[in-house]
């Protein structure tokens, strides 16, 4: 009888609350909700114009949180060992090829030593992280503050919230062997454009980055050695940067070997 009295109450919604779940919002470690969420991000008041002597009270001290990000993102993934950060759209379906595509992606990389790290959010991100705890590996999880709740998927075992893009992007490449990229859209073309950068800059070096799924990809390298080439924006070779395959089996395997 009382087990039942509390479900009955705990199944009731509350009284006056709206049938629309309420709004969220996570700043860093911290998790808003309702009337308490911010309407910015950290990373939109940083790079929002301000008045000419506002930096002098604010910019200053932003940059120790700054700073605390890289210590705690360094902290916490210092000791992982060989790992691949793997990209794909969170808007990927569970079910979908893409999504189970992401999961054989993880399972393989675990079956070879590596751990997987993503975004840590649903979609592509959640298929690699389910992929790497069946094949028995470590599942990592980078998540980023962002106007609309988006939450560490339920697959991340080790799992890093940021409040800036740049600091997230510094753990993805400094604890990484490779990239595997996964069908995307504007937030994976962003990564994967930065790893681009870094490796045609030379900033690291023997830095694979493979993209999955011949049928989704070939246009962007074609428009590369089109237009962007012809135009003189880019050198002859630089698509050589990527390497397309088809398969989960042909991206683990251009990955190389686990190393630390």
């Amino acid at each position: 009888m009382v087990t039942s009295f509390h479900r009955k109450r705990h199944d009731a919604p509350l009284e006056g609350a709206s049938p629309v779940q309420k709004a969220q919002g996570r700043v860093g470690s911290v998790m808003r909700r309702g009337k308490v969420v911010q309407p910015t991000t950290s990373d939109q008041r940083l790079l929002d114009n301000r008045g000419l002597g506002d930096w002098v009270n604010s910019d200053p001290w932003r940059v120790m949180r700054i700073q605390s990000e890289f210590v705690e993102g360094f902290g916490a993934l210092a000791e992982l060992g060989p790992a691949i950060s793997v990209f794909g759209s969170a808007r990927t379906k569970p079910g979908s090829p893409f999504y189970d595509l992401g999961i054989e992606v993880g399972e393989r990389l675990a079956q070879k030593g590596f751990a997987t790290i993503t975004g840590g959010g649903p979609g592509a991100m959640e298929a690699a992280n389910k992929g790497a705890v069946l094949g028995g590996g470590v599942s990592v999880g980078l998540g980023i503050e962002l106007p609309f709740e988006q939450g560490m998927n339920e697959f991340v075992e080790l799992g890093v919230d940021f409040r800036y893009f740049f600091v997230r992007k510094v753990m993805f490449v400094k604890y990484a062997q490779g990239f595997i990229v996964l069908p995307g859209g504007i937030g994976t073309l962003d990564e994967l454009f930065e790893a681009a950068c870094l490796v045609q800059t030379k900033k690291v070096t023997k830095f694979p980055i493979v993209l999955v799924g011949r049928d989704y990809w070939t246009g962007l390298l074609q428009w590369l050695d089109g237009p962007v080439l012809e135009s003189g924006n880019i050198s002859p070779g630089d698509t050589s940067l990527f390497t397309i395959v088809d398969t989960p089996e042909e991206a683990v395997a251009a990955m190389g070997e686990p190393h630390l």
